[in-house]
């Protein structure tokens, strides 16, 4: 297995050295050079860890498979919740994947927890001496979960930046309090395309990078850009559809819907992948909120940014430029100068068209603030379901869907975060009365009135020492992360 650039074909890489890298030199991303076919029949009684073990020693038969077998059972372990590490529910006929039972209750943890060791594997292969710095932009949930993962690994730092006033007060108060000498987080005065454009930036300043290896430093990613966050994102869809033919739900073989909320394209690019390697995939239904840049391209081929990015209660799909977008434009083309093109029309023109797109195997819409109100107050009342308002996009799009296709196929939707870390949204929407009341007062009501204990990672944030309190301008990247890395005392 050998990976490309988005941008330049002439690439061929290792995928060790495309994790330790995070992004192509050319700006482009990483993208395996073929598909590995898999029959499911052969795979469906495995459990999760041993499932991750196959799918990932399949896109990485470079790392032995006794190391990653360590990998996968110390990443996915008792910091779950789950002894299954995901749950699935079925309410009201549709099979809700539950990602959020990790140790920051988001979906991002499925890939964070495995992410730190597939560095460091990558690491020793590819004998890198230098000290790994991770650069990651979040809307919220990414920088959560990777410091998690990466707080306190040794020859490793983590540099999260968020925008200030674009998460939600839970997931601002998991990033600010996170402990790790090796860690640091800042607030953009900005939204997150700033931070992510940022970020990008960083990595493309070839001076920047120098000056940083001259020093013993090296970049890399914990975004979804990174193809090693990308990759055990497949896992589990494959080991949801097992476990639907395990429970009698659906025939082998028979194929399946799949509702992912969506800003960045990652996680749906995963079910895309999986769709390539051999799932019975029917539609992928691409659920955006009020920013909905996705829903139209994939309905009329236009990429089109010029317009003002939109706060709303879904905050980790708060985002006008969906990077891994990038990844599917090249396996639907195959052409790196059209990518090229195209991503430097964006940059420069902030849209791009792309003529006669074939994405009949996606679905696309977006459900505005109203809407989310009403489904996550439909479901509750109807089946004592709380849904965060990224899984209400997700509910609405597919509610659509169905009226539209009339297709009854069954189907999953991909539930990416606990709802008690968007309280406010969530509990106004079930009719609680949240005026005057702060984040902890709020989440007490919904437990209360929800009969669910607010998460132990959560209440233990209630008084929590803050120990970052950077904010900074969105051209200051650079200056902090130089600072950073230049002080002994790294958790100032």
């Amino acid at each position: 297995m050998r990976y490309t650039s988005t941008r330049n074909k002439n690439i061929s890489l290792r995928g060790s050295q495309c994790i330790l890298k995070g992004i192509s030199e050319d700006g482009g991303l990483f993208v395996p050079e073929y598909f590995p076919q898999i029959d499911i029949s052969e795979l469906i009684d495995l459990d999760y860890r041993s499932l991750a073990l196959f799918i990932l020693g399949e896109f990485f038969p470079e790392i032995e498979k006794e190391t990653l077998k360590m990998a996968t059972n110390q990443a996915y372990d008792r910091k779950f919740s789950s002894n299954e590490i995901i749950k699935q529910e079925n309410i009201m006929g549709v099979n809700f994947l539950q990602l959020y039972h990790g140790p920051t209750l988001a979906f991002k943890d499925m890939a964070l927890s495995i992410l730190p060791y597939l560095l460091n594997i990558s690491k020793e292969i590819e004998n890198i001496k230098e000290e790994i710095v991770i650069l990651t932009a979040t809307s919220g949930d990414t920088g959560n979960a990777a410091l998690e993962g990466f707080a306190s690994i040794k020859d490793t730092s983590i540099i999260v930046f968020f925008p200030e006033e674009g998460v939600s007060q839970v997931q601002k108060l998991q990033m600010i309090s996170q402990e790790g000498d090796n860690t640091l987080v800042a607030g953009i005065k900005g939204n997150f395309d700033d931070a992510q454009n940022g970020v990008k930036y960083i990595f493309n300043d070839e001076d920047f990078k120098s000056k940083l290896k001259e020093d013993s430093y090296i970049l890399s990613s914990a975004n979804s850009i990174n193809i090693g966050r990308l990759i055990p994102q497949i896992v589990y869809y494959i080991y949801s559809y097992g476990k639907m033919v395990k429970n009698d739900e659906i025939d082998l073989g028979e194929k399946i819907n799949i509702v992912v909320p969506t800003g960045n394209f990652g996680n749906i690019l995963a079910g895309y992948y999986a769709r390539n390697m051999g799932l019975p995939i029917n539609k992928l239904i691409c659920a955006s909120n009020d920013n909905n840049v996705l829903t139209e391209f994939l309905n009329t081929g236009q990429y089109n940014i010029k317009r003002e990015l939109k706060l709303t209660s879904s905050p980790s799909m708060d985002i006008l430029i969906s990077s891994n977008l990038e990844r599917l434009l090249f396996h639907l083309r195959n052409d790196d100068k059209l990518i090229r093109d195209k991503m430097g029309d964006l940059s420069t023109k902030r849209q791009y068209e792309m003529d006669n797109l074939n994405v009949k195997d996606f679905y696309a819409n977006f459900a505005n603030e109203d809407e989310i109100s009403q489904a996550i107050k439909e479901v509750f009342e109807k089946e004592n379901y709380l849904m965060d308002p990224h899984t209400a996009v997700a509910y609405c799009v597919y509610e659509k869907y169905k009226e539209e296709s009339k297709d009854n196929s069954k189907t999953i939707i991909a539930s990416t975060a606990s709802p008690f870390k968007f309280g406010e949204k969530v509990a106004s929407s079930i009719g609680i009365n949240i005026s005057n009341k702060n984040e902890f007062e709020i989440l007490g009501e919904l437990s209360e009135r929800s009969g669910i204990d607010i998460p132990a990672s959560i209440e233990n944030l209630r008084g929590k020492k803050i120990n970052h309190r950077n904010i900074i301008d969105k051209g200051n990247m650079a200056n902090i992360i130089e600072d950073f890395l230049k002080e002994g005392d790294r958790n100032d």
